[in-house]
């Protein structure tokens, strides 16, 4: 039986609800494929925030290192600036740990509808891989005259051509794995942004060279998102800094049907130290503690997860059982066009993975 450790983060909002949707499925499918979980909850994010002025501990991030991966929810909250959340927990870890490369797929499956018309289950299957420790998130930049009418803001984005070319180099590897039509489109806007993105282009060139049976395809963010609703079949591997990354998933997500699938993962490919297994909905505060939040997103990033910990047998059972849950229509959250509940929703998950 293998063993893992798992530090959980429940986070904030629908965060809390749907990670212990996740937990009660990876249980599930540990009894199925021999697998035994041991799982620490930390108390962190935005409530933490607010009793102690920090998102984590001093120590926090040290506190992660000895564990297999992370699962975490989602972190934000109405009352405090998205950049606290962002800079005082998800950063941190992303960087201490290396996790520089964020992998967020995106496929219409059967039983979902797509806002786009005539689009049917597989038409769209695409990943993208999102540059996700430096770019424009680097934080470099400041204020000078704060607070008067002459006040300046400064905000560099970093590229650098190590950063730049690693990222790029798994978006080949990984269109190499999924065995479709091969194909790597590179997210830039280098005609406005001259210095960062033209180091992007250069890079995504020269990495190029050493794929030559991968067709690429280089787009400005502008026209990806365009395309991305236009005639999102196109696309199979996208590969992007750090900010267009962050955007163009929110459109892929929404094609494909709903937040309340879009999975993720926050990879350190050369296991520096634990990865971060965590769904892009974010925290929905109009419904946090309603029991309405869809807990989809956050069981398939538990089968990233077992992917990643080289549980491909679980990850396919776990993946299967959301997939058969959705594909029969009968449990299914409202943004899904269904009236259950979060937890109804995980006991139909748990149920076909037992059954299956």
């Amino acid at each position: 039986m293998n063993e893992y450790k798992i530090a959980v983060i429940r986070g904030d909002g629908i965060g809390k609800e749907v990670v212990g949707e996740g937990l009660k499925a990876l249980e599930a499918v540990g009894s199925r494929e021999k697998i035994a979980w041991g799982f620490t909850e930390f108390p962190w994010g935005s409530d933490y925030y607010l009793e102690h002025g920090e998102m984590l501990p001093e120590d926090g991030v040290d506190r992660l290192a000895g564990f297999d991966a992370i699962f975490l929810g989602a972190v934000g909250h109405p009352e405090i600036q998205d950049h606290v959340t962002l800079n005082g927990l998800l950063l941190p870890i992303r960087r201490t740990f290396d996790q520089y490369v964020c992998e967020r797929p995106s496929t219409l499956y059967p039983g979902v509808e797509s806002p786009l018309a005539g689009k049917k289950a597989g038409d769209i299957d695409l990943v993208v891989v999102r540059e996700n420790t430096e770019g424009e998130y680097a934080n470099v930049g400041g204020f000078q005259y704060e607070g008067f009418p002459e006040e300046v803001a400064v905000q560099t984005a970093v590229f650098t051509r190590r950063g730049t070319e690693r990222i790029i180099a798994y978006a080949f590897e990984l269109a190499k794995e999924r065995g479709k039509a091969g194909r790597v489109t590179s997210i830039t806007k280098s005609n406005a942004l001259g210095y960062g993105m033209a180091l992007w282009d250069r890079t995504f060139e020269a990495v190029s060279e050493r794929y030559p049976e991968i067709e690429t395809d280089s787009m400005l963010i502008d026209r990806a998102c365009m395309e991305m609703i236009r005639a999102p079949e196109q696309f199979d591997v996208l590969v992007a800094s750090n900010l267009f990354g962050d955007i163009i998933t929110d459109v892929s997500a929404m094609v494909t049907g709903s937040m309340g699938l879009a999975q993720s993962a926050n990879l350190s490919p050369e296991r520096v130290g634990p990865s971060m297994f965590e769904p892009t909905h974010g925290t929905a505060p109009d419904i946090a503690g309603k029991g309405l939040a869809n807990p989809m997103a956050q069981i398939l990033t538990g089968a990233m997860m077992l992917r990643h910990l080289g549980e491909g047998a679980a990850a396919d059972r776990l993946e299967q059982a959301t997939l058969q849950v959705l594909a029969q229509g009968e449990i299914l959250t409202a943004d899904l066009g269904g009236s259950s509940s979060t937890s109804s929703v995980g006991d139909a998950i748990v149920s076909a993975v037992l059954s299956g």
